[in-house]
């Protein structure tokens, strides 16, 4: 075992001087210095994002979670249902709503918001103009989150993906 060991370093240690001699060899003696990373890093863009030096930037996040007024007929839930959409929509397009989507799960936890906002004020007001909230079908909780300010594009892409207007 010992001998076997022996014979691995020696061919370990003959593979790096052969190694060496080689780049000396493709170098002309001078070692070669590293090129730095690339790293793709637009300021523009960060900047147009509202990025900081870590590519993020402060939200609001809301968790939507089932409201104290949930027994509305059926018609009337639809026609709720469809001005909260229309909400998120006018949200997302005045660039206050980053990110909204329900959960698939059944229980309390309806669906989250992110909101381009950094004040839990800013984003209650947001909220209180959900029909869903005015209703009671919906209450929300509201913390402040740090995240990539990349989501700040997300509308954008959705709207060249999704084939039905939501």
């Amino acid at each position: 075992m010992k001998r076997v060991l022996n014979i691995l370093v020696t061919i370990v240690i003959f593979a790096s001087c052969s190694q060496s001699e080689t780049d000396e060899a493709t170098t002309g003696g001078e070692s070669p210095q590293p090129s730095a990373p690339s790293t793709g890093f637009d300021a523009e863009l960060a900047a147009s994002l509202g990025a900081d030096q870590y590519g993020m930037k402060q939200y609001v996040m809301a968790f939507l979670k089932a409201g104290p007024n949930r027994d509305q007929d059926s018609t009337t839930a639809a026609q709720i249902q469809a001005a909260h959409m229309e909400n998120i929509g006018r949200m997302a397009e005045a660039g206050k709503l980053v990110l909204a989507g329900p959960f698939l799960a059944e229980g309390d936890y309806q669906g989250i918001y992110i909101f381009n906002v950094t004040t839990i004020e800013e984003a209650r007001r947001l909220t209180e103009s959900d029909p869903a909230i005015q209703a009671g079908r919906l209450v929300m909780e509201l913390h402040p989150w740090y995240g990539s300010a990349a989501l700040m594009q997300v509308n954008e892409i959705h709207s060249r993906l999704s084939q039905a207007n939501p």
